[in-house]
């Protein structure tokens, strides 16, 4: 495939039967600020697994479905062209064909390189949250998937979870390239503030302990929970 022959931005979302609420309205967010037109994919991973695609038994220290899933999105391009891979507790209020706009053959794949060290142990109900260097690189990629051939099946199922996140199917770190605009994949980190911010505002927002669609965390994000209720009612809204 050239990439040039490309006329839909894929968009795989990873999907964990929990946060249905939240990929539905990511994907509306996604639809409405587009200047390109768009083939979004949620990763399923009952799908994937009736597929023969995902076989991983669900580890102690995984959050979600989508833990591992997201590196199966080469293989799901056949190995051809680009795709961009998001977690589903996101929230887009900019167009992002400006993020696709920013494929470049130098690289295998970029992303936002977070220097993020969290403090708590545990994240939306009870699960654990890990630390590890690189963490909430993989939350956000744009993937040159025929650079990422080893990302097979067979690895995906059987490589540690340390190994995919931290990216060492890759050859060389400098293999991943940095977005060159700013305000994508901002981390929610409380219930009223998020980190990385700067003077340009916020493209995509990435809740990172959990949501506003949890009972127990309507506030999380403060003013930006209110913007994602106030999404989620534009979404759902009945015409007369």
């Amino acid at each position: 495939m050239n990439d040039n022959d490309q006329k839909a931005i894929p968009i795989f979302i990873g999907y964990d039967f929990r946060e249905r609420a939240a990929t539905n309205v990511l994907i509306d967010s996604l639809y409405q600020h587009s200047s390109y037109p768009l083939s979004i994919t949620p990763l399923i991973t009952s799908q994937l697994v009736k597929q023969g695609y995902h076989s991983r038994e669900r580890e102690e220290k995984q959050s979600t479905d989508f833990s591992f899933t997201r590196f199966l999105v080469p293989f799901l391009m056949n190995f051809q062209g680009w795709a961009i891979f998001m977690d589903c507790d996101m929230l887009c209020f900019s167009d992002i064909g400006e993020l696709w706009e920013e494929r470049n053959e130098k690289y295998s794949l970029l992303c936002v390189k977070h220097n993020h060290q969290p403090i708590e142990k545990t994240k939306f109900q009870g699960e654990i949250q890990s630390s590890y260097p690189m963490k909430n690189w993989s939350s956000l990629m744009l993937m040159n998937c025929k650079k990422c051939k080893k990302l097979s099946i067979d690895y995906v199922n059987n490589a540690s979870g340390l190994d995919l996140h931290r990216f060492n199917w890759l050859e060389n770190v400098n293999e991943i390239g940095a977005f060159n605009s700013n305000g994508w994949n901002e981390l929610i980190c409380s219930d009223n503030n998020s980190i990385a911010r700067n003077e340009s505002p916020s493209k995509l927002i990435h809740w990172t302990l959990g949501g506003p669609w949890f009972k127990d965390q309507r506030n999380m994000g403060g003013e930006f929970a209110r913007q994602w209720f106030s999404s989620r009612e534009e979404a759902m809204k009945l015409w007369d």
